[in-house]
Formats: structure tokens, C-alpha cells, sequence
């Protein structure tokens, strides 16, 4: 009995043994299995070319009626297209919905050629009459579109905007045809080809604009997922708030194969240490922004994957002058010239900015500021004991308002160190969500904020009429009539060294004033994977998608 047991114990062992290979061989496969499923699915999403992109933070609207920030442009230009396109290179203005055009000889009268093959994404035919009908939009009076300024260059577009004239008709857009948009300007404008390519004059669907409200209604549905129609190379498939855009490639587009990308997936990444590590972890391929902790070791150990290009735009603080602390110019200036933007640029911010003295940046199309603010303390001390405010004595402690983000946090309180060593004032800080920060812009309802401009084209003009009474992104209640006169002026001479004398007493009186503060030029600091292609360095960050890819 022992010799049976003793045999069966070993063939027990025998089938175990066995048994135990097989399952060994079969994870292993299994695994392996898993892993080709694994690379065959990174395979699929490259063949697939799915861009991962950072977004900065979620978007306030995709309605480029509406929109005003560069989270929202981004994602608007792989929707939407206007009569003229950017070179990827340079950015120059290239056919876009219009196949060509032609100017007039005293260069105030644009007729576009509209393709015949432009369809909406829904399969809408395109006409020149959709963008007469986009134009009125933005301009509608009750819209109180932020950027309808941008088309005051226009026959009559001011005085319809204004609501001073009832009937569109006089205004200096006109479809002859349905291929055929004859755009009349008050003058010359230099760079008129250049603005069509920001959002503001882009086109919107009239069918689905009426459907969802009525032309200048505002927060309506029409801009949402299942929604929206446009006309750029990508459709919006999915957004999840703060969590994900989805774009696709429109079929319909006209110029489809041109484009590689699949699909574009837009992240909402406020958190600059979170996006650095999806993008170290190969969940994005481009960053908005690096931790600036991080620069310097990107720049020594991975110089290939650290981009730091040059960026037409300026970082400042505004200042609402409604608050009555900050109505005396005198005070303004104070705080101005007793901020030290060299070691800000050097110790905080370390991405190869400039320190900004003036507002536009120097050298934008030849034209740099001869006037500036200095950082000068001792001066600063006297402007504010005139003002009433000595040693900063009496002086209420305000607030500096900024958008989330860590490096925004990190300059305030270097700002906040400098104004209560220089000049004895008190400032708390207060963060808020992008949105809110922008509706809290919009109400004035702040004493100091931090704001960006990145050039809507590459002219001193988009800089400086910002700042004109009324003006939809002029967000700190400054007014001054010689400076809406000066604009006013170079927006009707052709001259170029004419224009560009009017912008420099404009400047002057602007950095007399001092509703804002500059604080340093912008250079664009990202992370890019060496799979993107196609994306260049460009003065002012656009890429356009249909000439981006990804490769192996």
C-alpha cells in the first residue's frame, strides 16, 4: 500500500508539474498577448494620428462671436476657417474660404472669391452671404461681442456697432453672389488680411444660430456638442467640462486631403506640474506651459523636448481706476515704476522673457515705443507722498486678482514683496477659476488683475486700440478722448510712418496714465514631442492643423 501511495503521490506531482507549465505558458502568452495589444493599440492611435494637446484651461465658449482668449482660439481654429488662412511657417495670409482675391488700387476695396466647393460640416453649401450674416452677428449692438471693435475698420461697421445706423445694407460688406464678398474699408489697412484669421471673423451657421435663439442672443446652445456646425477641417464630437475636448476629422471639408490628423484632443490642464507629467508619461504631446523649476532641468538633460520661442505679447496688471485708490494717476505710476521686472524675468519667471517697459512689444512690424516706464523707487516714494499716500500711509490694502496657476501666483507675490518694501503698500492675492476671473474682469470688479495680450496680428494697432473708450477688452475704466482720437487717426491714414507717430503720443498718454502695468514681453515656453511635426515656431503660437502631424 505504501508503494501505491508513493506512486501516486509522484504522479500527482507529475500532473501538477504539468499543469503548472501549461498556466505559466498561458500567462505568458496571455501577456504577451496583451502587450502586442497593447503596442497594436499605441500602433492604431499613431496610424490613427490623435494630437494630445494641453489646453491651459477649460474654455469659456467656442462661439468666436464671444470668445476672447487663446484656450479658445486654439481649439475655434480647427473648427472654423475665415476667407484667409496662415502659412505654417510665418503665419502669412494664404487662401483660406476665399480661393483668391483682389484689392483696389487705392487698397480700400477687397472682393473674395468664396470656393464652390465650401460646405458646412452638416452639408450646407457655403456663400459669401454667410459671412455678411456672421459680421452682422458680431456687430449687433445687443450681442456686445468684446472683440466687434476688430471690424470698425470697415465702411460703417463703427456707427452700426455703436447702434448710431439701423440698416446693415450701408455697411461696407456685400455678397454680389454667392462666391462673391466685396469688403469696403474706411482706409488702407496694412493688416486687414491678417485680422480675418483671428476668431472674431470667423463665419457661424445661420441656420443653426436661429434654431438655438435669435442673431444677438447670447449663451445659446448652438456652440455646444451635438450642436455645432462649422467649417474648419475638424467637428466637435465630445466635450466633457474640465475634463476633455474631442475634434474630428470634417470629411466635408474642402480641403480634407491636406489634413492628416484624425482627431485633436484637448485637455484642460491649469495645473502646470500635472500636465509636465502626462506629458512625461506620453499622454500629451504638447504642453501650454512648463513648471519653471523645470526649465532649467529640460534645457540641461532634454534640450530636444524644451521649446522657448518668441511670442508677439505682453504680460501686465491692469488697474481699475473706478476704485478710488487707484483714481490718481499719480498713484498708478507709483506702483508701475516700483516693480522690479528684471529680477522677474531672471528670478521667477526664467523662460527668456523681456522686461516690458513700455506696452507694445518693441520691434512689432518696426514700430518699438519710445516711451517707457522706468523702475525707478525714490521717484515712485514721491509720486505717492503727492498723491497722499506717504510711505504708503492710508493707502487701503487691496487686492491683486489672477487666474489658477502657479506661476501667476509666484510673480503676484514677488509683486506684492516689491510694493510693501518700495512704497509701504498692502496687497492680498486672490485666485479664481478662468472663467470666473474673466466674467470678474468684465464687471470690474477687482483693483488690480493680471492679464496677457498676445497680438491678434502682427501690428502696433492691436495692442494700443484695445484701450479705447468703450472698447470690449479695455477692462480697467480708463478713458481718455485724446487717446481715442489718436487710434481713431491712424485707423484712417494709409502712411505708414504717419501711423506709426499717432501711435507713439497714443503710447505716451497710455503709459502716463498708467491704467496698466507692463511687466515683461512673453516668449512661448512648452514641452513638444519629437513625434509632432509640422508644428512651427511662430510669433504668435497659431499652428494650423491641417499642416500638423505625428510620426513615428
Amino acid at each position: 500500500m505504501f508503494t501505491i501511495l508513493r506512486r501516486s503521490k509522484h504522479f500527482t506531482l507529475l500532473i501538477a508539474l504539468i499543469i503548472a507549465a501549461f498556466m505559466v505558458y498561458c500567462g505568458g502568452k496571455k501577456k504577451q498577448e496583451e502587450a502586442s495589444a497593447a503596442e497594436a493599440a499605441e500602433e492604431k492611435e499613431e496610424l490613427q494620428q490623435i494630437l494630445l494637446l494641453g489646453n491651459g484651461t477649460e474654455p469659456e465658449t467656442l462661439d468666436p462671436n464671444l470668445a476672447t482668449g487663446v484656450p479658445e482660439h486654439s481649439i475655434m481654429k480647427a473648427l472654423l476657417e475665415g476667407l484667409v488662412a496662415e502659412d505654417p511657417k510665418d503665419l502669412h495670409p494664404v487662401p483660406g474660404m476665399a480661393e483668391s482675391w483682389e484689392i483696389s488700387e487705392d487698397q480700400k476695396v477687397y472682393t473674395f472669391n468664396i470656393r464652390k466647393n465650401a460646405k458646412w460640416s452638416n452639408g450646407d453649401p457655403f456663400t459669401a452671404h454667410d459671412f455678411v450674416y456672421s459680421w452682422k452677428r458680431i456687430l449687433s449692438p445687443k450681442l456686445a461681442s468684446e472683440y466687434s471693435y476688430m471690424l470698425h475698420i470697415i465702411e460703417n461697421a463703427k456707427e452700426y456697432n455703436d447702434g448710431k445706423l439701423k440698416d446693415f445694407s450701408k455697411v461696407g460688406v456685400k455678397a454680389a453672389d454667392d462666391h462673391t464678398l466685396k469688403v469696403t474699408l474706411k482706409a488702407s489697412t496694412p493688416y486687414f488680411l491678417s485680422l480675418l484669421t483671428h476668431n472674431s471673423a470667423f463665419p457661424v451657421h445661420k441656420a443653426t444660430i436661429e434654431k438655438f435663439g435669435k442673431i444677438d442672443e447670447r449663451g445659446t446652445k448652438w456652440a455646444r456638442e451635438g450642436n455645432y456646425v462649422g467649417n474648419g477641417g475638424f467637428t466637435l464630437e465630445k466635450w466633457e467640462l474640465n475634463k476633455i475636448i474631442v475634434v474630428k476629422k470634417n470629411p466635408l471639408y474642402w480641403d480634407a486631403a491636406t489634413v492628416k490628423l484624425e482627431e485633436i484632443h484637448f485637455f484642460p490642464t491649469e495645473d502646470i506640474a500635472t500636465e509636465e507629467r502626462l506629458f512625461r508619461s506620453g499622454k500629451l504631446h504638447i504642453t501650454r506651459q512648463v513648471p519653471i523649476e523645470k526649465i532649467g532641468v529640460y534645457q540641461s538633460d532634454n534640450p530636444e523636448l524644451i521649446r522657448i520661442d518668441p511670442y508677439l505679447g505682453t504680460y501686465y496688471y491692469m488697474i481699475n481706476v473706478k476704485k478710488k485708490q487707484f483714481k490718481d494717476p499719480r498713484v498708478r505710476r507709483a506702483l508701475a515704476m516700483s516693480i522690479d521686472r528684471k529680477t522677474i524675468v531672471e528670478k521667477v519667471t526664467k523662460g527668456g522673457q523681456l522686461p516690458a517697459f513700455c506696452y507694445t512689444p518693441p520691434k512689432t512690424q518696426g514700430y518699438t515705443s519710445r516711451h517707457n516706464i522706468e523702475y525707478n523707487v525714490e521717484e515712485a516714494k514721491k509720486l505717492l507722498a503727492q498723491a497722499g499716500y506717504p510711505d504708503g500711509k492710508g493707502f487701503p490694502t487691496s487686492k491683486i486678482l489672477y487666474n489658477t496657476s502657479e506661476a501667476h501666483k509666484k510673480i503676484a507675490e514677488v509683486i506684492q514683496q516689491m510694493w510693501k518694501t518700495n512704497l509701504g503698500v498692502n496687497v492680498t492675492l486672490e485666485n479664481q477659476e478662468w472663467k470666473v476671473y474673466l466674467a470678474s474682469r468684465k464687471s470690474l470688479d477687482y483693483d488690480i488683475a493680471r492679464a496677457g495680450w498676445i497680438g491678434d496680428y502682427p501690428d502696433p494697432n492691436t495692442f494700443l486700440d484695445m484701450f479705447v473708450t468703450g472698447g470690449g477688452n479695455n477692462r480697467t475704466g480708463w478713458s481718455n478722448k485724446k487717446y481715442d482720437g489718436l487710434i481713431d487717426k491712424a485707423s484712417m491714414t494709409s502712411d505708414q510712418a504717419k501711423r506709426y507717430e499717432l501711435f507713439q503720443e497714443a503710447e505716451k498718454i497710455l503709459l502716463d496714465e498708467v491704467p496698466i502695468c507692463p511687466i515683461y514681453t512673453y516668449t512661448n515656453v512648452y514641452l513638444k514631442s519629437p513625434k509632432l511635426k509640422g508644428w512651427y515656431p511662430t510669433i504668435q503660437d497659431h499652428h494650423p492643423y491641417k499642416h500638423v502631424y505625428l510620426e513615428n
